[in-house]
């Protein structure tokens, strides 16, 4: 079986450079940034005829594995043709498939045998993978790529420049040292409803620093935190509370990477 999130807080673009000839990006962004990210387009567009549009006839979905997945990139294989887009997650193979489809289409028809989960159980699902996505995982201008696992996503490109930040991305990347990663965490109690601070501190047994929380819901988040702590006691204080958690290092991740 499957289990499909709508991911409600995702904003499509349509870029092309004119009605007659079709050929356009779609990019995919949390819709808390949507205005942001078209002033931003807008602004290296200057003058060249590119429209930039939001595609709000458009819905995203994942499409997770569930526990007896059976052949499922040859079900997936079948049915791609009902599908606007229908493509392995470029991030992990833990996340499954990316469906793009028109608004008000029937799923079940697409991937039969499927059934629809809610956002909620998609944002557990990679949380507990440790796959940071949107703002509140990655905030603009305090998360930094290769801190945030970002080259194991697929997501930054050591050839290419330029790009701003990728100097410093490419000398630690080259360098070969990075002491803070975004990491899974699993707490010893629910997080409460009303949430925990951005940033709030994450402390060793002994009272030290090991890093922030980022974000999260019930028992499950991502914190930055410091990998020569990450196998230590480590707890979050909570409205005068210590709540106890440990990390964990994704089996998705190179054998490499925990160093």
């Amino acid at each position: 079986g499957f289990c499909f999130s709508d991911l409600v807080g995702v904003a499509f673009f349509r870029l092309h450079e004119s009605p007659e000839e079709e050929p356009h990006i779609l990019l995919e962004c949390d819709s808390g940034v949507l205005d942001a990210i078209q002033k931003h387009l807008k602004l290296y567009k200057i003058r060249r005829k590119v429209n930039i549009a939001p595609c709000l006839d458009l819905s995203l979905w994942a499409v997770v594995p569930g526990e007896r997945e059976g052949d499922v990139a040859g079900s997936l294989a079948k049915c791609a043709d009902q599908a606007l887009v229908l493509t392995p997650d470029p991030r992990t193979e833990v996340m499954g498939w990316r469906l793009i489809t028109k608004k008000g289409v029937n799923l079940s028809e697409i991937i039969p045998g499927s059934r629809i989960g809610n956002i909620q159980d998609y944002h557990r699902h990679r949380y507990k993978e440790g796959i940071p996505e949107g703002v509140k995982d990655l905030p603009p201008g305090v998360a930094l790529p290769l801190e945030s696992n970002l080259a194991y996503m697929n997501g930054i490109s050591f050839t290419k420049g330029c790009y701003i930040g990728q100097e410093l991305t490419a000398r630690t990347h080259h360098v070969g040292v990075i002491r803070k990663r975004l990491l899974p965490v699993q707490f010893s109690a629910p997080l409460p409803k009303d949430g925990v601070p951005e940033g709030a501190e994450i402390f060793t047994e002994a009272g030290k620093s090991a890093g922030k929380f980022r974000a999260g819901g019930d028992e499950l988040g991502l914190a930055l935190l410091r990998l020569a702590n990450i196998n230590e006691p480590l707890c979050l204080n909570i409205a005068g509370d210590k709540v106890k958690l440990t990390a964990s290092i994704p089996e998705w991740w190179p054998k490499t990477a925990s160093k």
